[in-house]
């Protein structure tokens, strides 16, 4: 799959993984662990942008919880309408855009937003679309959240030696459909001038928390 194929597969997806399929599972323990994140770090004040927000599960618990400022960047155009019948309180509330998350972020101003999220998204960026992490920490001005895959069990606690074998094995099809690929996160983003100050195992995945560098 080149990086057209990839993003023509998410903007075209139903069913499994669909927006629908998010709405209907609503939201999870990572809703949680992202609030708290967000409340320890920014505040309910906060610039909040969420990458690949589907229909917007972990938003609207967000703006349950207080948040207003909310944003999300989505390349599948059902999930706005799934959105305004399932969570129609963030869907007039928010601000959202309908496209591939490298082609919206490098239209943002740096430091455009306290905090940018992503749940399994950034893990189907295709390498050719790298660029974008350095994107993601322009327009970050306090908090980067990231819960993305980092090996194939899924279980236990993961280290750094964990990581760096996951990003080794490069890619894996899900359901011989759509590629998921392997990195390791923490250096990623440390290597573009941010500091990890989180790290906790979920169930399947592994959620790093990154503030910028102090000058």
């Amino acid at each position: 799959m080149d990086s057209n194929d990839v993003r023509k597969e998410w903007a075209e997806r139903s069913g499994e993984y669909s927006p629908s399929y998010y709405a209907y599972y609503g939201p999870d323990e990572t809703s949680d662990l992202i609030l708290e994140l967000l409340d320890s770090f920014v505040g309910p004040d906060a610039a909040v942008l969420e990458l690949g927000c589907s229909s917007g599960r972990h938003l609207a618990y967000l703006h349950e919880h207080g948040y207003g400022d909310l944003h999300g960047v989505e390349i599948n155009d059902e999930a706005f309408d799934v959105m305004d019948d399932a969570y129609p309180d963030l869907a007039d509330a928010g601000t959202f855009y309908g496209d591939a998350i490298e082609n919206v972020v490098a239209e943002f101003e740096d430091d455009s937003f306290d905090a940018v999220f992503s749940v399994e998204t950034l893990q189907h960026i295709h390498p050719d679309d790298e660029a974008v992490f350095g994107e993601l920490t322009r327009i970050t001005d306090d908090l980067l959240v990231t819960v993305e895959n980092e090996d194939r069990d899924g279980d236990g606690d993961r280290d750094e030696a964990d990581s760096e074998q996951a990003a080794r094995r490069g890619v894996n099809y899900v359901n011989e459909e759509f590629p998921l690929y392997y990195r390791n996160w923490n250096r990623i983003f440390t290597e573009r001038g941010f500091t990890e100050v989180e790290r906790r195992p979920t169930k399947r995945d592994t959620l790093r928390a990154f503030r910028p560098d102090e000058d």
